[in-house]
């Protein structure tokens, strides 16, 4: 017998590289936003924004003693509330504004983000559905671009109008064109929560594709490069 026959011929991988600062940017967003989440879940339960009789869980917002926030020793849960969320606002702004100016110098947007469509949604939104979507390392269907533009503008939108709603006076142009500061208060809160649908989503694609978030960790991934995975 031949030595060649013996030989192993080693599967040809695709490697996926995250530069560092795409993932550096990513993790401080996401502390921020999850920051800002909780503490304004914290602030919803003293102003609510929505006529509703309903408040959010104190074990999951932030604002210090949750015996602040039902009334027993007065308003400095939702001083510390609001000290937690603009402390997180600076961080996500300064994080987000790094993010988009090298995701539009460096083609990331281009060469990752796009192009999308409507036809095209709906087509990997219907073989998603069915399982038939294939996924394959360091591509993202059109579904996913589209949640990922989304997010984006929903971040937008969020530090535009929590302007608008911190400084109503200082920026009474930005607050008049949200219809008001009410109004700029419900826009807001309607941004968080396309925020937390998009948060469901994207960790759940985490966890049925690990091997993203390996790549969002180390910077690096690897597949065999005939693989394709069906979600």
């Amino acid at each position: 017998m031949s030595a060649a026959l013996g030989r192993i011929t080693p599967r040809r991988l695709r490697v996926h590289r995250t530069p560092l600062i795409v993932r550096v940017t990513h993790w401080l967003n996401a502390l921020a936003i999850l920051i800002m989440i909780g503490s304004g879940w914290r602030i919803y339960n003293w102003y609510p924004a929505l006529p509703l009789d309903w408040q959010f869980p104190v074990w999951i917002s932030l604002g210090g003693d949750p015996r602040v926030t039902q009334g027993l020793t007065g308003e400095d849960g939702l001083a510390n509330a609001l000290a937690w969320h603009f402390g997180a606002l600076w961080l996500l702004a300064i994080s987000f504004v790094v993010y988009l100016a090298y995701g539009l110098l460096s083609g990331h947007f281009r060469r990752d983000l796009l192009p999308i469509s409507p036809s095209g949604f709906v087509r990997d939104l219907m073989a998603a559905a069915q399982g038939r979507l294939a996924h394959r390392l360091g591509e993202q269907n059109i579904v996913q671009r589209t949640l990922y533009w989304g997010v984006m503008l929903a971040i937008v939108l969020m530090l535009v109008s929590g302007l608008a709603i911190w400084k109503p006076v200082q920026f009474s142009g930005l607050t008049w064109l949200f219809g008001g500061y009410e109004t700029a208060r419900v826009i807001h809160f309607l941004g968080m929560a396309a925020i937390v649908g998009f948060l469901v989503v994207h960790v759940a694609l985490s966890l049925l594709v690990p091997k993203t978030l390996q790549s969002m960790v180390t910077g690096i991934a690897t597949e065999p490069a005939d693989e394709g995975i069906s979600r």
